[in-house]
């Protein structure tokens, strides 16, 4: 095996409705000026990245970018000569589009991550989303793509959000979860998000008292009148769009551009993991990502305990406390007292999430998986400003997730 590095990145701001540099009917700009395009988001990421690392564009020898439905939100496939786009010194290079729902960036990290073991040095990941082009509820039409259309498009108008709360049903009705347990989790990511400049709730304040409970501020929108109990807006993760960009790297990619691994991070394991589109298992259980989570400790000779730091796909609060215990951080049935303790807040022991997660920080879905690895870089060193942890961590997981646990990236990473 190569070692493999991540020389830090670029975030774009993740913005939507509710950002106060959202432009919507009701912003006071409206008409004046318009959101970021898909182009414009793709251009930003690369660039930034190109400029955050020291990096001549001639020196990038592949890239991927991971995007789910660019066709659909913004009429434009062929993303890979979008990238190519951003820069001159990008043309003729191989570069491709790589898809898997939301964890469309984290295939678009995986696939440089093998290209450094294949005798790549410079490679570039690349994830970006546009999707308030769309109404929601058009949207959520689009977004069902990442589940089994044909099977589950009917289970609501909003396909994802019902498909999470029958594993919220399924939880509540063995006595594992409340709703209250689901608030604490919107509430920490949110509280995040506040500190987070980039974050598209950065400006939108959560308490427990709204997210704890459905009430005139945290509608449950479900048609599904078996589900609808089950899911609060307060749950869900944000229509966003944004961009992200990292470069990856070999030791020799370090050398050509006169840096040295103090100044990266080292992926130590990735596993990726599909799981069967036409069929469900356990809806109390992740067992792709359990899968995934734990071939990746196992490559790098990890435990659980190790971790200092994760980035957990959270879709929804109900996932990030699956995601949790598919991590193996706690017991099956302990992740929601994990929260309620603050073992999992910026000051807690196990800091999940430190930037919002997918819920306050944002979901634009091809870019989300590319946003975790660089969250991660930014912990690591130490460039998170007002989230920050108090102790730089030594090793970190991210686990992205597409569609219901059917696509799972895990990986872990070394503070150098």
């Amino acid at each position: 095996m190569r070692r493999t590095f991540i020389l830090g990145g670029a975030i774009t701001p993740f913005i939507g409705k509710r950002h106060p540099d959202f432009v919507w009917e009701k912003h006071p700009d409206f008409g004046k000026r318009e959101n970021p395009t898909l182009e414009d988001t793709i251009t930003s990421a690369v660039l930034g990245a190109l400029e955050a690392t020291s990096c001549p564009a001639d020196l990038v020898e592949k890239a991927w970018i991971g995007n789910f439905v660019g066709e659909l939100f913004c009429g434009q496939g062929h993303l890979g000569a979008a990238v190519v786009g951003a820069h001159e010194g990008l043309r003729y290079k191989p570069v491709m589009r790589v898809e898997a729902a939301c964890a469309s960036g984290g295939l678009a990290v995986a696939s440089a991550h093998e290209s450094i073991q294949a005798g790549t040095d410079i490679a570039l990941a690349v994830g970006a989303e546009v999707q308030t082009t769309a109404s929601a509820r058009t949207g959520g039409d689009y977004l069902a793509r990442a589940s089994h259309y044909r099977r589950q498009r009917a289970i609501d108008d909003f396909t994802f959000p019902a498909l999470f709360a029958r594993r919220v049903k399924a939880l509540r009705e063995k006595g594992l979860l409340t709703d209250e347990d689901l608030g604490r989790v919107s509430v920490k990511a949110y509280a995040n998000a506040n500190r987070n400049p980039l974050a598209h709730m950065r400006a939108v304040k959560m308490d427990l008292e709204t997210a704890g409970s459905v009430n005139p501020k945290n509608a449950a929108f479900l048609s599904n009148a078996e589900l609808q109990p089950y899911m609060k807006m307060s749950d869900c993760s944000q229509v966003s769009d944004g961009g992200a960009a990292a470069l990856i790297v070999s030791e020799a990619g370090l050398r050509k551009l006169g840096r040295s691994p103090s100044d990266a991070i080292e992926i130590t394991s990735l596993a990726l993991c599909t799981g069967d589109l036409y069929r469900d298992g356990d809806p109390t259980r992740l067992e792709t990502s359990a899968t995934a989570t734990a071939r990746a400790y196992a490559a790098a000779g990890l435990k659980p305990a190790d971790i200092d730091v994760a980035e957990v796909h959270d879709c929804f609060t109900v996932t990030e406390l699956l995601m949790m215990e598919a991590a193996g951080f706690c017991d099956v049935g302990q992740s929601a007292a994990m929260v309620r303790e603050g073992r999992t807040s910026l000051t807690g022991d196990k800091p999940i999430n430190t930037g919002g997660g997918l819920v306050g920080f944002g979901h634009p879905v091809g870019a989300s998986g590319v946003k975790q690895v660089l969250e991660i870089w930014r912990q690591m060193k130490g460039h998170c400003g007002d989230y920050q942890l108090a102790k730089r961590p030594s090793v970190g997981l991210t686990v992205n997730m597409g569609g219901d646990d059917k696509t799972v990236v895990a990986a872990t990473f070394r503070n150098l």
